[in-house]
Protein backbone atom coordinates (compact mmCIF):
# COMPACT_ATOMS: atom_id res chain seq x y z
CA UNK A 1 0.00 0.00 0.00
CA UNK A 2 1.22 3.24 -0.91
CA UNK A 3 0.98 6.16 2.07
CA UNK A 4 1.13 9.75 1.44
CA UNK A 5 4.13 11.87 3.02
CA UNK A 6 3.04 13.22 6.14
CA UNK A 7 3.38 16.92 6.21
CA UNK A 8 5.36 17.23 8.74
CA UNK A 9 8.49 14.83 9.54
CA UNK A 10 10.61 15.17 12.73
CA UNK A 11 13.43 13.21 13.78
CA UNK A 12 15.01 13.43 16.92
CA UNK A 13 18.61 11.88 17.18
CA UNK A 14 20.42 11.08 20.62
CA UNK A 15 23.93 9.55 20.55
CA UNK A 16 25.43 7.79 23.39
CA UNK A 17 28.08 11.01 23.90
CA UNK A 18 31.29 9.76 23.48
CA UNK A 19 33.44 10.16 19.88
CA UNK A 20 32.12 7.45 17.75
CA UNK A 21 28.48 7.13 18.25
CA UNK A 22 28.01 10.62 18.24
CA UNK A 23 30.53 11.17 14.72
CA UNK A 24 28.43 7.91 13.48
CA UNK A 25 25.13 9.60 13.65
CA UNK A 26 26.34 13.15 13.17
CA UNK A 27 26.42 11.28 9.19
CA UNK A 28 23.18 9.93 9.47
CA UNK A 29 21.69 12.85 10.91
CA UNK A 30 22.50 15.16 7.38
CA UNK A 31 21.37 12.09 5.36
CA UNK A 32 17.85 12.70 6.59
CA UNK A 33 18.71 16.36 6.26
CA UNK A 34 19.07 15.24 2.70
CA UNK A 35 15.66 13.72 2.54
CA UNK A 36 14.23 16.49 3.57
CA UNK A 37 13.35 15.70 7.22
CA UNK A 38 13.31 17.89 10.38
CA UNK A 39 16.24 16.84 12.59
CA UNK A 40 16.83 17.91 16.30
CA UNK A 41 20.41 16.48 17.42
CA UNK A 42 20.44 15.85 20.77
CA UNK A 43 23.81 15.97 22.26
CA UNK A 44 25.04 16.45 25.94
CA UNK A 45 26.22 20.02 27.27
CA UNK A 46 29.83 18.85 27.22
CA UNK A 47 29.96 16.77 23.75
CA UNK A 48 28.10 20.00 22.29
CA UNK A 49 30.65 22.21 24.01
CA UNK A 50 33.67 20.46 22.16
CA UNK A 51 31.91 20.12 18.83
CA UNK A 52 31.67 23.76 18.67
CA UNK A 53 35.27 24.23 20.12
CA UNK A 54 37.01 22.02 17.23
CA UNK A 55 34.61 21.63 14.39
CA UNK A 56 32.64 23.90 12.11
CA UNK A 57 29.66 21.21 13.16
CA UNK A 58 27.52 24.79 13.09
CA UNK A 59 27.93 26.73 10.19
CA UNK A 60 28.27 23.31 8.47
CA UNK A 61 24.48 22.18 9.21
CA UNK A 62 23.37 25.89 8.53
CA UNK A 63 22.62 24.48 4.86
CA UNK A 64 19.51 22.50 6.37
CA UNK A 65 17.07 24.94 7.42
CA UNK A 66 15.24 22.13 9.18
CA UNK A 67 17.73 21.18 11.57
CA UNK A 68 18.99 22.17 14.84
CA UNK A 69 21.03 21.13 17.66
CA UNK A 70 19.61 20.24 21.36
CA UNK A 71 22.16 19.87 24.79
CA UNK A 72 21.16 18.31 27.88
CA UNK A 73 22.85 17.59 30.70
CA UNK A 74 25.06 14.25 31.40
CA UNK A 75 24.80 14.69 34.94
CA UNK A 76 28.87 14.55 35.82
CA UNK A 77 30.79 17.49 36.51
CA UNK A 78 33.43 19.56 33.78
CA UNK A 79 35.90 17.89 34.95
CA UNK A 80 34.98 14.18 35.18
CA UNK A 81 37.26 12.18 32.30
CA UNK A 82 34.52 10.77 30.69
CA UNK A 83 36.81 7.67 29.45
CA UNK A 84 36.15 4.13 28.87
CA UNK A 85 37.41 3.38 32.50
CA UNK A 86 34.81 5.47 33.85
CA UNK A 87 31.79 4.55 31.47
CA UNK A 88 29.40 2.92 34.52
CA UNK A 89 29.81 6.13 35.97
CA UNK A 90 28.81 8.17 33.23
CA UNK A 91 26.01 5.91 32.23
CA UNK A 92 24.61 5.85 35.96
CA UNK A 93 24.82 9.72 35.71
CA UNK A 94 22.65 9.86 32.39
CA UNK A 95 19.55 7.25 34.13
CA UNK A 96 19.42 9.69 37.12
CA UNK A 97 19.97 13.07 35.63
CA UNK A 98 19.80 12.77 31.65
CA UNK A 99 16.66 10.74 31.61
CA UNK A 100 14.07 12.87 33.29
CA UNK A 101 15.46 15.85 31.43
CA UNK A 102 14.91 13.76 28.08
CA UNK A 103 11.67 12.83 29.34
CA UNK A 104 10.33 16.13 30.33
CA UNK A 105 11.35 17.69 26.88
CA UNK A 106 9.70 15.19 24.49
CA UNK A 107 6.53 14.98 26.90
CA UNK A 108 5.83 18.29 27.73
CA UNK A 109 8.73 20.81 26.42
CA UNK A 110 10.42 22.00 23.45
CA UNK A 111 10.09 18.85 21.53
CA UNK A 112 6.49 17.89 22.78
CA UNK A 113 3.15 17.37 21.06
CA UNK A 114 2.31 20.75 22.14
CA UNK A 115 4.92 22.75 20.97
CA UNK A 116 5.42 24.16 17.20
CA UNK A 117 7.96 21.34 16.38
CA UNK A 118 7.09 18.33 17.64
CA UNK A 119 9.23 15.17 17.39
CA UNK A 120 7.23 12.31 15.50
CA UNK A 121 10.22 9.40 15.42
CA UNK A 122 12.93 9.08 17.86
CA UNK A 123 16.16 7.59 16.76
CA UNK A 124 18.19 6.68 19.90
CA UNK A 125 21.46 4.88 20.98
CA UNK A 126 20.69 1.23 21.57
CA UNK A 127 22.34 1.47 24.73
CA UNK A 128 19.15 3.90 26.03
CA UNK A 129 16.99 1.23 27.56
CA UNK A 130 14.65 3.86 28.53
CA UNK A 131 14.14 5.44 25.02
CA UNK A 132 11.68 2.78 24.89
CA UNK A 133 9.52 3.86 27.61
CA UNK A 134 9.77 7.31 26.85
CA UNK A 135 8.68 6.74 23.19
CA UNK A 136 5.60 4.69 24.10
CA UNK A 137 4.49 7.02 26.42
CA UNK A 138 4.20 9.81 23.42
CA UNK A 139 3.15 7.31 20.89
CA UNK A 140 5.58 7.89 18.37
CA UNK A 141 7.89 5.13 16.68
CA UNK A 142 11.38 4.44 18.54
CA UNK A 143 13.99 2.84 16.11
CA UNK A 144 17.46 2.08 17.85
CA UNK A 145 20.50 2.80 16.31
CA UNK A 146 23.77 0.69 17.36
CA UNK A 147 26.87 2.25 16.74
CA UNK A 148 29.03 -0.44 17.38
CA UNK A 149 29.76 -3.82 15.00
CA UNK A 150 27.15 -6.14 14.54
CA UNK A 151 29.51 -9.05 14.85
CA UNK A 152 29.62 -7.10 18.29
CA UNK A 153 26.33 -6.49 19.05
CA UNK A 154 24.93 -10.35 17.84
CA UNK A 155 27.46 -11.49 20.98
CA UNK A 156 26.13 -8.83 23.12
CA UNK A 157 22.51 -10.58 21.63
CA UNK A 158 23.79 -13.98 22.54
CA UNK A 159 24.75 -13.30 26.30
CA UNK A 160 21.46 -14.53 27.56
CA UNK A 161 22.10 -17.95 25.58
CA UNK A 162 25.82 -18.23 26.91
CA UNK A 163 24.84 -17.58 30.72
CA UNK A 164 21.86 -20.49 29.99
CA UNK A 165 24.71 -23.04 28.18
CA UNK A 166 27.14 -22.18 31.01
CA UNK A 167 29.72 -20.68 28.92
CA UNK A 168 29.25 -17.48 30.90
CA UNK A 169 30.67 -17.19 33.59
CA UNK A 170 34.14 -18.88 32.37
CA UNK A 171 35.11 -22.06 34.26
CA UNK A 172 39.19 -21.80 34.53
CA UNK A 173 41.80 -19.07 32.87
CA UNK A 174 42.11 -20.40 29.13
CA UNK A 175 40.77 -18.31 26.88
CA UNK A 176 41.41 -20.13 23.59
CA UNK A 177 38.48 -22.22 24.91
CA UNK A 178 35.69 -22.72 21.57
CA UNK A 179 32.74 -20.78 21.90
CA UNK A 180 29.73 -23.27 20.37
CA UNK A 181 26.75 -21.55 20.98
CA UNK A 182 26.83 -18.23 18.96
CA UNK A 183 25.17 -18.79 15.72
CA UNK A 184 27.14 -17.92 13.08
CA UNK A 185 30.42 -18.20 14.96
CA UNK A 186 30.46 -21.15 16.37
CA UNK A 187 33.69 -22.61 14.33
CA UNK A 188 35.79 -19.44 15.26
CA UNK A 189 34.71 -17.85 18.15
CA UNK A 190 37.14 -18.19 21.20
CA UNK A 191 36.96 -16.68 24.70
CA UNK A 192 39.29 -14.12 24.48
CA UNK A 193 36.85 -12.93 21.15
CA UNK A 194 33.88 -12.05 23.29
CA UNK A 195 33.37 -8.78 24.35
CA UNK A 196 35.48 -7.17 27.28
CA UNK A 197 32.88 -7.59 29.88
CA UNK A 198 32.40 -11.08 29.27
CA UNK A 199 35.81 -12.11 31.59
CA UNK A 200 34.10 -11.00 34.83
CA UNK A 201 33.47 -13.78 37.29
CA UNK A 202 30.57 -11.59 38.23
CA UNK A 203 27.35 -11.87 36.18
CA UNK A 204 26.21 -9.17 38.42
CA UNK A 205 28.52 -6.65 37.40
CA UNK A 206 26.66 -3.64 36.24
CA UNK A 207 27.95 -3.67 32.53
CA UNK A 208 26.64 -7.14 31.97
CA UNK A 209 23.43 -6.08 33.66
CA UNK A 210 23.33 -3.00 31.52
CA UNK A 211 23.58 -5.14 28.45
CA UNK A 212 20.96 -7.64 29.60
CA UNK A 213 19.05 -4.97 29.88
CA UNK A 214 19.31 -3.93 26.80
CA UNK A 215 18.92 -6.87 25.02
CA UNK A 216 15.21 -7.02 26.28
CA UNK A 217 14.52 -3.45 25.40
CA UNK A 218 16.48 -3.39 22.12
CA UNK A 219 13.40 -5.87 20.04
CA UNK A 220 10.83 -3.83 21.28
CA UNK A 221 11.85 -0.95 18.64
CA UNK A 222 10.40 -0.72 15.40
CA UNK A 223 13.57 -1.06 13.76
CA UNK A 224 17.45 -1.61 14.25
CA UNK A 225 19.89 0.61 12.42
CA UNK A 226 22.89 -0.44 11.94
CA UNK A 227 26.62 1.19 10.40
CA UNK A 228 27.66 -2.15 7.75
CA UNK A 229 27.12 -3.57 4.89
CA UNK A 230 25.28 -6.73 3.97
CA UNK A 231 28.35 -7.74 1.85
CA UNK A 232 30.56 -7.89 5.18
CA UNK A 233 27.92 -9.25 7.26
CA UNK A 234 25.28 -10.63 5.76
CA UNK A 235 24.98 -14.35 7.48
CA UNK A 236 25.05 -12.35 10.50
CA UNK A 237 22.51 -10.08 9.79
CA UNK A 238 20.13 -13.25 9.20
CA UNK A 239 20.97 -14.57 13.10
CA UNK A 240 20.34 -10.97 14.00
CA UNK A 241 16.64 -11.03 12.27
CA UNK A 242 15.43 -13.71 14.11
CA UNK A 243 15.75 -11.22 17.11
CA UNK A 244 14.87 -8.00 15.50
CA UNK A 245 13.44 -8.10 12.24
CA UNK A 246 13.40 -5.18 11.19
CA UNK A 247 16.70 -4.20 10.48
CA UNK A 248 18.74 -1.42 8.38
CA UNK A 249 22.47 -2.12 7.22
CA UNK A 250 23.46 1.54 6.04
CA UNK A 251 27.15 1.51 5.92
CA UNK A 252 29.56 2.87 5.71
CA UNK A 253 27.78 5.72 7.10
CA UNK A 254 31.03 8.18 6.18
CA UNK A 255 31.36 6.77 2.69
CA UNK A 256 27.51 7.26 2.17
CA UNK A 257 27.28 10.37 3.42
CA UNK A 258 30.09 11.41 0.51
CA UNK A 259 28.65 9.70 -1.87
CA UNK A 260 25.31 11.39 -1.95
CA UNK A 261 26.67 14.81 -0.90
CA UNK A 262 28.74 14.83 -4.06
CA UNK A 263 25.79 15.40 -6.37
CA UNK A 264 24.42 17.84 -4.19
CA UNK A 265 27.49 19.59 -3.91
CA UNK A 266 28.93 19.15 -7.55
CA UNK A 267 32.37 18.61 -6.10
CA UNK A 268 34.94 15.97 -4.80
CA UNK A 269 33.77 14.59 -1.41
CA UNK A 270 33.93 17.32 0.86
CA UNK A 271 36.16 16.87 3.78
CA UNK A 272 35.02 17.71 7.18
CA UNK A 273 35.19 17.08 10.97
CA UNK A 274 32.98 15.57 13.88
CA UNK A 275 35.91 15.48 16.05
CA UNK A 276 36.54 16.03 19.91
CA UNK A 277 39.69 16.79 20.20
CA UNK A 278 41.71 18.88 18.01
CA UNK A 279 43.23 17.91 14.68
CA UNK A 280 46.80 18.18 14.12
CA UNK A 281 46.74 18.48 10.22
CA UNK A 282 50.71 18.82 9.81
CA UNK A 283 50.98 14.91 9.59
CA UNK A 284 49.39 15.57 6.10
CA UNK A 285 52.33 17.61 5.12
CA UNK A 286 54.82 14.51 6.89
CA UNK A 287 52.70 11.76 5.29
CA UNK A 288 53.46 13.67 1.54
CA UNK A 289 56.90 12.71 2.20
CA UNK A 290 56.79 9.60 2.49
CA UNK A 291 56.98 6.81 -0.46
CA UNK A 292 53.77 4.58 -1.27
CA UNK A 293 52.25 2.12 1.20
CA UNK A 294 54.93 2.91 3.23
CA UNK A 295 53.93 3.92 6.50
CA UNK A 296 52.22 2.60 9.88
CA UNK A 297 49.03 4.24 11.13
CA UNK A 298 48.98 3.91 14.76
CA UNK A 299 45.80 4.97 17.14
CA UNK A 300 43.93 3.82 19.78
CA UNK A 301 40.69 5.63 19.12
CA UNK A 302 39.11 7.87 21.64
CA UNK A 303 38.82 6.04 24.71
CA UNK A 304 41.62 3.49 25.18
CA UNK A 305 43.98 3.96 27.53
CA UNK A 306 47.68 2.93 27.84
CA UNK A 307 50.23 2.29 30.73
CA UNK A 308 53.40 3.47 30.81
CA UNK A 309 55.08 -0.12 30.21
CA UNK A 310 52.32 -0.55 26.76
CA UNK A 311 53.68 2.71 26.05
CA UNK A 312 57.48 1.69 25.80
CA UNK A 313 56.66 -1.76 24.60
CA UNK A 314 54.67 -0.46 21.77
CA UNK A 315 57.48 2.80 20.84
CA UNK A 316 60.12 -0.28 20.65
CA UNK A 317 57.96 -2.22 18.48
CA UNK A 318 57.56 0.94 16.44
CA UNK A 319 61.16 2.11 16.15
CA UNK A 320 62.65 -1.75 16.07
CA UNK A 321 60.43 -2.68 13.05
CA UNK A 322 62.43 -0.25 11.10
CA UNK A 323 59.04 0.84 9.34
CA UNK A 324 58.03 4.61 9.17
CA UNK A 325 55.08 5.41 11.22
CA UNK A 326 52.43 8.07 12.23
CA UNK A 327 51.34 7.86 16.12
CA UNK A 328 48.53 9.80 17.42
CA UNK A 329 48.75 10.28 20.81
CA UNK A 330 45.26 11.43 22.22
CA UNK A 331 45.71 13.68 25.05
CA UNK A 332 45.02 11.58 28.55
CA UNK A 333 45.52 8.21 26.15
CA UNK A 334 48.67 7.31 28.75
CA UNK A 335 48.13 6.66 32.48
CA UNK A 336 50.40 8.59 34.28
CA UNK A 337 52.98 11.45 33.66
CA UNK A 338 55.59 10.33 30.84
CA UNK A 339 58.19 13.28 30.03
CA UNK A 340 60.58 13.45 27.85
CA UNK A 341 63.56 13.36 29.75
CA UNK A 342 62.24 9.84 30.63
CA UNK A 343 62.56 8.21 27.07
CA UNK A 344 65.76 6.22 26.15
CA UNK A 345 67.37 7.92 23.77
CA UNK A 346 67.37 5.62 20.57
CA UNK A 347 63.33 5.76 20.93
CA UNK A 348 63.79 9.32 20.66
CA UNK A 349 66.33 8.95 17.52
CA UNK A 350 64.22 6.34 15.96
CA UNK A 351 61.12 8.68 15.95
CA UNK A 352 63.32 11.55 14.57
CA UNK A 353 64.21 9.28 11.89
CA UNK A 354 61.34 7.41 10.92
CA UNK A 355 58.05 8.81 12.94
CA UNK A 356 55.69 11.04 13.58
CA UNK A 357 53.70 11.68 16.77
CA UNK A 358 50.75 14.10 17.28
CA UNK A 359 47.55 14.74 19.43
CA UNK A 360 44.77 14.06 17.04
CA UNK A 361 44.13 13.68 13.22
CA UNK A 362 41.71 13.90 10.51
CA UNK A 363 41.08 10.41 10.69
CA UNK A 364 39.70 9.15 7.14
CA UNK A 365 41.97 11.92 5.21
CA UNK A 366 44.88 9.91 6.94
CA UNK A 367 43.36 6.73 6.07
CA UNK A 368 42.86 7.58 2.39
CA UNK A 369 46.48 8.83 1.57
CA UNK A 370 48.76 6.97 -0.60
CA UNK A 371 51.74 6.27 2.09
CA UNK A 372 49.49 4.55 4.42
CA UNK A 373 50.14 0.90 3.96
CA UNK A 374 48.69 -0.17 7.65
CA UNK A 375 46.67 0.81 10.14
CA UNK A 376 47.64 -0.77 14.15
CA UNK A 377 44.24 0.26 15.47
CA UNK A 378 41.95 -0.42 18.99
CA UNK A 379 39.70 -2.34 16.46
CA UNK A 380 36.67 0.63 17.17
CA UNK A 381 34.18 0.08 14.66
CA UNK A 382 34.04 3.72 13.19
CA UNK A 383 37.82 2.75 12.61
CA UNK A 384 37.43 -0.48 11.33
CA UNK A 385 35.28 0.60 8.92
CA UNK A 386 37.33 3.31 7.48
CA UNK A 387 40.35 1.14 7.23
CA UNK A 388 37.92 -1.04 4.98
CA UNK A 389 37.22 1.68 2.79
CA UNK A 390 40.48 3.10 2.71
CA UNK A 391 41.51 -1.13 1.80
CA UNK A 392 44.15 -0.52 4.32
CA UNK A 393 45.19 -3.72 6.04
CA UNK A 394 44.97 -4.04 9.86
CA UNK A 395 46.55 -4.70 12.99
CA UNK A 396 44.48 -5.21 15.73
CA UNK A 397 44.64 -4.38 20.02
CA UNK A 398 41.29 -4.42 21.01
CA UNK A 399 40.48 -2.35 24.38
CA UNK A 400 37.26 -2.88 25.38
CA UNK A 401 33.43 -3.69 24.77
CA UNK A 402 33.20 -5.14 20.43
CA UNK A 403 36.63 -4.38 19.84
CA UNK A 404 37.32 -7.68 21.20
CA UNK A 405 34.79 -8.90 18.69
CA UNK A 406 36.29 -7.04 15.58
CA UNK A 407 39.89 -8.09 16.17
CA UNK A 408 38.60 -11.51 15.43
CA UNK A 409 36.52 -10.60 12.76
CA UNK A 410 39.41 -8.83 10.65
CA UNK A 411 41.61 -11.24 11.58
CA UNK A 412 40.06 -14.99 10.70
CA UNK A 413 36.90 -14.25 9.09
CA UNK A 414 37.30 -11.25 6.39
CA UNK A 415 41.26 -12.13 6.53
CA UNK A 416 41.82 -7.91 6.39
CA UNK A 417 44.52 -8.02 8.71
CA UNK A 418 46.38 -9.25 11.88
CA UNK A 419 45.18 -10.17 15.02
CA UNK A 420 47.50 -9.31 18.27
CA UNK A 421 44.81 -8.99 20.99
CA UNK A 422 45.88 -9.58 24.64
CA UNK A 423 49.78 -9.23 23.90
CA UNK A 424 51.89 -6.14 24.48
CA UNK A 425 55.54 -7.03 23.82
CA UNK A 426 57.84 -5.03 21.73
CA UNK A 427 59.24 -8.17 19.87
CA UNK A 428 55.64 -9.35 18.88
CA UNK A 429 55.07 -5.69 17.91
CA UNK A 430 57.95 -5.00 15.84
CA UNK A 431 57.22 -8.76 14.01
CA UNK A 432 53.17 -8.08 13.66
CA UNK A 433 54.42 -4.86 11.43
CA UNK A 434 56.92 -6.79 9.56
CA UNK A 435 54.75 -9.46 8.64
CA UNK A 436 51.70 -6.67 7.68
CA UNK A 437 54.33 -4.31 5.50
CA UNK A 438 56.48 -7.15 4.47
CA UNK A 439 56.03 -10.42 4.42
CA UNK A 440 51.86 -10.95 4.31
CA UNK A 441 51.64 -7.18 1.80
CA UNK A 442 50.35 -8.65 -1.50
CA UNK A 443 47.84 -10.92 0.49
CA UNK A 444 46.15 -8.68 2.82
CA UNK A 445 45.95 -5.93 0.27
CA UNK A 446 44.42 -8.14 -2.27
CA UNK A 447 41.85 -8.61 -0.37
CA UNK A 448 41.46 -5.57 2.02
CA UNK A 449 41.01 -3.94 -2.30
CA UNK A 450 38.34 -6.02 -2.86
CA UNK A 451 36.13 -5.20 0.66
CA UNK A 452 36.91 -1.66 0.10
CA UNK A 453 35.24 -1.86 -3.49
CA UNK A 454 32.28 -3.85 -2.15
CA UNK A 455 31.85 -1.29 0.50
CA UNK A 456 31.86 1.27 -1.84
CA UNK A 457 29.23 -0.21 -4.35
CA UNK A 458 27.10 -0.76 -1.47
CA UNK A 459 26.61 2.76 -1.00
CA UNK A 460 26.11 3.63 -4.99
CA UNK A 461 22.23 3.94 -6.30
CA UNK A 462 21.20 0.29 -6.26
CA UNK A 463 23.26 -1.33 -3.87
CA UNK A 464 22.36 -3.08 -0.91
CA UNK A 465 23.18 0.31 1.87
CA UNK A 466 21.65 2.60 -0.74
CA UNK A 467 18.38 0.50 -0.76
CA UNK A 468 18.37 0.12 2.89
CA UNK A 469 18.68 3.72 3.54
CA UNK A 470 16.05 4.74 1.01
CA UNK A 471 13.48 2.14 3.04
CA UNK A 472 14.82 3.80 6.09
CA UNK A 473 13.25 6.95 4.80
CA UNK A 474 10.04 5.74 3.77
CA UNK A 475 9.66 3.81 6.98
CA UNK A 476 10.22 7.20 9.01
CA UNK A 477 7.60 8.51 6.89
CA UNK A 478 5.03 5.86 6.83
CA UNK A 479 5.97 5.26 10.78
CA UNK A 480 5.43 9.20 11.54
CA UNK A 481 2.07 9.22 9.32
CA UNK A 482 1.21 5.88 11.28
CA UNK A 483 1.18 7.72 14.72
CA UNK A 484 0.06 10.66 13.63
CA UNK A 485 -3.38 9.14 12.83
CA UNK A 486 -3.36 7.55 16.51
Amino acid sequence: MDYPKPLFVHVLIFPLPLQGPVNCMLKLAELLCLADFHVTFLNTDHIHHRLLRYTDVQSRFTRYPKFRFEAISDGLSEDHPRSGDRFVEMFDAMEAVTYPLFTEMVTSGDLSSSSDRPVTCIIADGIFSFAVDVAQKIGIPLLYFDTISPCGLWTYLCVPKLIQAKELPFKGDDLDAKITCVPGMEGFLRRRDLPSFCRSSDLTEPVIQLILKENHELPKAQGLILNTFEELEGSLLSHMGTLCPNLYPIGPLHTHLNTRLCPKLASKPPTFSNSLWEEDKSCMVWLDQQPLKSVIYVSIGSLAVMTKDQLMEFWYGLVNSGKRFLWVRRPGSIAGDCSESQIPTELLQGTRERGCIVGWVPQEEVLAHPAIGGFLTHSGWNSTLESIVAGVPMICWPYFVDQQVNSRFVGEVWKLGLDMKDTCDRVIIEKTIRDLIDERKDELMARADLMSKLARESVNEGGSSFCNLERLIEGIRVMSLEASRV
